[in-house]
């Protein structure tokens, strides 16, 4: 049997506002506290990291990010309102597209290969 999934985006003006990987990104911000440390637990470079927190806040009406520079207790990152928001949404949507989904997987199933 073949092993079938389904993946959300929010795609808006043609352009990947919001994935999973964007998601996943923002939950280690979250419990890492760090744009670096989320990076670094992600296995992803801190340029790439910066890129998508940046391509994230200018897709959205608001910064779903606030990042402060280091000091002597080094920077900093969080999510603000809206990055929780856009989370909490964005996964919530996933579950239910993934609901949705496993009623059809078994049909697709017969037809791939």
């Amino acid at each position: 049997m073949a092993s079938i999934r389904i993946t959300a985006r929010v795609i808006a003006k043609g352009e990947r506002a919001f994935g999973p990987g964007k998601a996943d990104l923002l939950e280690h911000i979250a419990a890492e506290g760090s744009i670096s440390k989320a990076a670094k637990a992600m296995e992803m470079s801190y340029s790439r990291a910066w890129q998508l927190v940046d391509a994230m806040n200018n897709a959205f009406r608001k910064p779903l990010v606030e990042s402060s520079t280091g000091g002597k207790k080094g920077g900093g990152a969080v999510l603000t309102r809206a990055g929780e928001e856009v989370l909490s949404l964005f996964r919530k949507m996933e579950e239910k597209l993934a609901a949705d989904a496993d009623t059809f997987f078994a049909e697709f199933e017969k037809r791939l290969r």
